[in-house]
């Protein structure tokens, strides 16, 4: 088992992280609260249980650039102190930014902290990996803070008016692409640690890193927020899904749809066309493939109890009476929905959401699923638990 501990761990990329290492049969997760910090005992007791540390705890923002830097120079010093004296050598994969080379605090705090890291494991021959990172985006990521696709995202669910101050353009990655990337760093460690254990100094030397990692897609601030925007106007308007062939879109879309206010959008109600022959009503709009399944389920069954962590999934109900439910990882709020077939219409469930469905009523339920389709086949993308 490979240890490993996450300073940030609450954050948001140590969130998504902390949750995809608990998917990997070789893992214990070294839990790290962020006020171990301010404890000696129990941050020498976390860098001691620790195989390999990967250390995003940082100040993003702040009105006094100085309180930046000055904040994630301390916690950089912190953990290596942390090491000094407890004589523990992790794997320490830290998380710098392409900032690094602008003139600005942040960017200073991020290299001079990588150098920091990267002197004590060559004096210490411990692995070091200093991490260039892109901006980041993806599901819970916070507005105002995180990135601009957070901040987009949560001003169009929210009747505010986002503007764009310059129009440059962004390299991103989208968050499971990074931590993808890290985990496949952490276990080529240790795949080959046994065979560098008794090299000499300079040979450890080689084995810190500097990092580029590499943006996975590019994309100017107005052509983002145009995309951003037809997907809400079309979503709130018609209930339609855009094109999600396109893995960028795909996880564009799946994190605007975390920052709706379910409680009040869902259900969404479908236009219901009746006439002396019977009735029609479009459960499904969208532009994009996928599957479309059909289920009954008798009184008193619930289906569903499971998240994804890519696809986005579509329950319309067309007959009969509903409970929908969905809760969020890693915390206790259920949002609950009730939907009739005599007035149909549809919840479409946020990646890393648990969901289910319950018959209610006295009769069959009738309902329409559409799941969208998966890219990733490494990836098992469904995993089972209650709601």
């Amino acid at each position: 088992m490979i240890r490993i501990g996450i300073t940030g761990q609450s954050g948001f990329i140590g969130t998504h992280l902390f949750n995809y290492l608990g998917f990997q049969k070789d893992v214990e997760r070294i839990p790290f609260a962020d006020d171990y910090f301010a404890d000696k005992i129990k941050l020498d007791e976390f860098v001691q249980h620790c195989d390999a540390i990967v250390h995003l705890a940082a100040m993003n923002r702040h009105n006094d650039p100085d309180v930046i830097y000055e904040t994630n120079i301390r916690l950089v010093k912190q953990l290596i102190s942390a090491c000094q004296e407890t004589n523990s050598t992790p794997y320490i994969l830290f998380s710098s930014s392409t900032q690094e080379e602008r003139d600005n605090l942040y960017g200073k705090s991020k290299k001079e902290g990588r150098e920091l890291l990267e002197d004590w494991a060559k004096r210490n021959k411990a692995r070091f990996s200093g991490l260039v990172i892109p901006n980041v985006f993806g599901p819970f990521g916070h507005p105002y803070y995180n990135s601009v696709v957070a901040t987009f995202c949560h001003q169009l669910t929210h009747s505010e008016t986002p503007k764009t101050d310059a129009d440059g353009h962004l390299k991103l990655i989208y968050v499971s692409e990074l931590v993808e990337e890290i985990i496949n760093l952490i276990k080529l460690h240790f795949v080959t640690q046994s065979k560098t254990q008794n090299d000499t100094v300079q040979n450890s030397v080689k084995l810190c890193e500097t990092k580029q990692i590499q943006n996975t897609s590019q994309i100017k601030v107005s052509a983002l927020l145009k995309k951003l925007t037809q997907y809400r106007d079309d979503y709130f308007e018609k209930g339609m899904i855009p094109n999600l062939d396109n893995s960028f879109d795909r996880n564009l879309w799946n994190t605007l749809l975390c920052y709706l206010d379910h409680e009040n959008f869902f259900p969404f109600h479908l236009k219901l066309n009746t006439d002396d022959r019977g009735s029609f009503v479009e459960t499904v709009k969208l532009n994009s493939s996928g599957q479309i399944s059909f289920s009954t389920t008798v009184p008193g069954i619930t289906r569903g109890n499971h998240f994804h962590t890519h696809k986005a999934e579509r329950f319309a109900v067309i007959k009969g009476k509903a409970r929908i439910e969905f809760r969020k990882r890693g915390t206790d709020k259920v949002y609950t929905f009730e939907l009739d077939g005599k007035k149909p219409s549809f919840v479409d469930m946020p990646i890393w959401f648990t969901h289910n469905i319950t018959n209610i009523g006295d009769e069959e339920l009738y309902t329409i699923f559409w799941i969208s389709e998966h890219f990733n086949p490494g990836d098992p993308d469904t995993y089972f638990e209650k709601v």
